[in-house]
């Protein structure tokens, strides 16, 4: 049996996916070690990995691309953070892997540091993305506006005329940043943004076709594995059993990002519907918000016991929450806010399992009319639900590690 030693980013919407395939790797009997958030170290523990912490100066260093000013500045803030972690991430996995001495790592792809003193290390290695993968691909459109999949010759022009606006612009932000951290490192510098996406040679996708936007080439390297759903072990609140009517949840981003307007206005939109509300607020204060009576607003409640009472999910558009509440069957309704949630807002729109509205436009009226909407999507919703399942989650993941990976470790 083999060692693996993983490494995330600081943010629990990259670590909570993870989870399912680690566990299934120490099902198999491998043993498993993480770098990870230091609140999170306990709970990892009691699942018999040995945890440690991420460097504290690499959790201080917190996103602020939701203070940029459009949508070029936001990038350029996350490609900063994102850079500024790297010096410190790499050589914080460089001394894991001095210390424990591991088979194979598995890297989260935000960790641009780590990713480039895994490949540097010269052993096996795998990275996970839990975000829709930016790759350019004929099958879809450039990545980032949230743009409809093409349609015709018309939509194949607006991608070909549209796409080295968007990727220039992503590469000229990106690339000079993150080659200096491999030049640092001693790894050579990539080429394109999709370089990023092709370097490691596997990289686990948590998503799956057809919310993924189907497509005929897809990199070797990449297998989709599905959302790998999980949350820390959490009893259902005591409350939830009083709940009689149709339950709506609604989540804000576990990272910073100035997005409690969408509890506001949910708020509002739902006080006079047939409805109870739950909002999270992870990143914020519940104490801020006022709370109509048929409504509740806590900085944490365990999603699954809320998404199997509910009629509809609205999210601000994080993939990990957008996919969990999918994965339960229950359709969505998006209100981006920036990151990856435009893509993801769009791919629960063209799957047909919910709705979106901007955040530029949000007001309650058309927020009530969004969600009435989407939540009359189930039967779409539940299609996706099942190809999630189809997807494996984390024994597609661990047969992919295992296959190429750890395979090769062995017959070395």
């Amino acid at each position: 049996m083999a060692h693996v030693l993983a490494y995330t980013s600081p943010a629990r919407g990259h670590l909570f996916p993870l989870v399912p395939v680690l566990d299934e790797l120490r099902r198999r009997g491998h043993t498993v070690s993480v770098r990870t958030l230091a609140a999170e170290v306990d709970a990892l523990r009691a699942r018999g990995m040995a945890a440690t912490a991420l460097g504290p100066a690499v959790e201080a260093m917190a996103l602020s691309d939701w203070r940029g000013r459009g949508a070029r500045d936001s990038l350029r803030r996350s490609v900063g953070t994102f850079a500024g972690r790297a010096p410190l991430d790499a050589a914080d996995l460089g001394a894991a892997i001095d210390r424990d001495r591991p088979d194979a790592v598995l890297v989260d792809i935000n960790a641009w540091g780590a990713m480039a003193a895994a490949e540097a290390w010269g052993g096996a290695w795998a990275a996970y993305c839990p975000f829709p993968l930016p790759l350019s691909s004929a099958d879809a459109p450039p990545f980032g506006p949230g743009l409809p999949p093409a349609r015709g010759p018309l939509g194949r022009l607006r991608d070909r005329l549209v796409r080295p606006l968007v990727m220039g612009t992503i590469a000229r932000t990106t690339l000079p940043p993150l080659n200096a951290v491999r030049a640092g490192v001693g790894v050579p510098p990539l080429a394109s943004a999709d370089d990023i996406y092709l370097a490691p040679p596997l990289l686990l996708a948590m998503t799956a076709e057809p919310f993924e936007y189907p497509r005929r080439d897809w990199p070797s390297g990449v297998v989709l594995v599905g959302p790998c759903d999980w949350d820390p072990p959490a009893a259902a609140p005591a409350w939830l059993a009083e709940v009689r009517r149709p339950l709506v949840l609604v989540t804000t981003s576990s990272e910073f990002q100035d997005d409690g307007a969408l509890v506001r206005v949910a708020l509002e939109a739902l006080a006079d519907e047939p409805v109870t509300v739950v909002a999270t607020v992870p990143a914020g204060d519940p104490a801020d918000f006022a709370v109509p009576p048929n409504a509740r607003v806590e900085r944490f409640v365990p999603h699954g016991p809320l998404l199997e009472r509910a009629a509809c999910a609205l999210t601000h558009g994080g993939m990990g929450a957008t996919q969990k509440a999918l994965a339960h069957g229950v359709p969505v309704c998006v209100v981006p806010f920036g990151r990856d949630q435009l893509e993801v807002a769009r791919r629960v729109v063209t799957s047909g399992a919910g709705t979106a509205v901007r955040s530029g436009r949000l007001t309650a009226p058309r927020l009530r009319a969004a969600v009435r909407e989407a939540a009359r999507r189930r039967r779409e919703a539940t299609v996706v639900a099942a190809a999630f399942a189809a997807a494996g989650g984390g024994a597609t993941a661990a047969d992919a590690l295992e296959a190429r990976l750890l395979a090769t470790r062995r017959a070395h």
